[in-house]
């Protein structure tokens, strides 16, 4: 039976050695810490995971291995969004085929399609496999919004489109997803920052990056707000913000990386042209992380 999707589920990175090669026992090893770490779910090959620098077959040796080492343990949903239609199917058929408990499909980037166009992007995908499909809205990366009403009228249309990841940054967005969906719509907080201002608003969790970095910290935000203990959610939700804040450091994605090297976990580099920080960027990082009681 597939795991039930709600609370803080970890975008991971995807690490690599020094030759920029898949590190599968490095990726084996990242998938333990975070369910030890007490996380309800993975999602490999998103953004944070760099699907954008990955072929087609890494993606899917990414998705055998994160779900080969979770063994059922914890969600996986699994990043399958792409370019063309053509290739999202092809990743998410993959992805149900492999025991995904649901995928992600980022909307297109580059592209800009037309508001009918993305709706029967979805819509095709969707209706290529029966686990559950999440869309997911970032604008800021993808130059393409995926709306409230566009999200409703897909949910509408095929049954198995049954929630979203915002990553917005708009709680007004947010809310409209909520809103505007199907009551068992599931939305998902994509913006760190806005964790317990989502949960408020009747988000369901969390697809959150600095939980690759402090997944106990992350999922105690979730924990206190499920418990009715606000005055320790938003203690917690405050002591997270540095982090990530700290992104604008470096080029995104790496500043999750090095600072999941600087505590001592499998990351190694970005893909190039991505570099780590150094100098004074790096020396805020490390006293973020020391702030967070991560390093000494």
């Amino acid at each position: 039976m597939a795991k039930e999707l709600k609370g803080i589920i970890v975008p991971m990175v995807t690490p690599f050695n020094t030759d920029e090669s898949l590190d599968e026992p490095g990726l084996r090893r990242v998938v333990n810490y975070l369910i030890e770490s007490g996380v309800l779910g993975l999602f490999p090959a998103g953004s944070q995971g760099e699907f954008y620098a990955l072929t087609p077959h890494e993606r899917k040796r990414i998705t055998d291995v994160v779900i080969d080492e979770a063994d059922g343990r914890v969600a996986v949903m699994v990043g399958t969004g792409a370019l063309t239609t053509r290739e999202s199917i092809e990743l998410t058929r993959y992805a149900e085929a492999a025991g995904a408990d649901a995928v992600s499909v980022i909307t297109p980037y580059f592209v800009k399609p037309s508001t009918e166009e993305l709706r029967q992007h979805f819509i095709r995908i969707a209706r290529s496999v029966s686990i559950p499909v999440l869309a997911y809205n970032n604008p800021g990366r993808t130059g393409v919004h995926f709306t409230p009403t566009d999200a409703a009228k897909v949910a509408g249309a095929v049954d198995n489109l049954v929630g979203i990841k915002d990553s917005s940054g708009d709680l007004t967005n947010t809310m409209g997803y909520i809103e505007q969906c199907p009551p068992a719509f599931k939305v998902f907080m994509g913006r760190d920052t806005l964790i317990y201002a989502g949960l408020c608003y009747g988000c369901v969790g969390a697809v959150a990056a600095t939980a690759n970095v402090v997944p106990r910290l992350v999922v105690a935000i979730y924990d206190a707000f499920v418990r009715g203990d606000h005055v320790l959610a938003i203690e917690l939700q405050r002591k997270l913000s540095p982090l990530r804040s700290a992104f604008s450091l470096g080029s995104f994605p790496v500043v999750v990386k090095d600072a999941m090297a600087l505590v001592g976990q499998p990351a190694g580099p970005a893909r190039a042209p991505i570099t780590s920080i150094t100098g004074k960027a790096r020396e805020a990082l490390i006293a973020v992380l020391r702030d967070l009681g991560r390093i000494g």
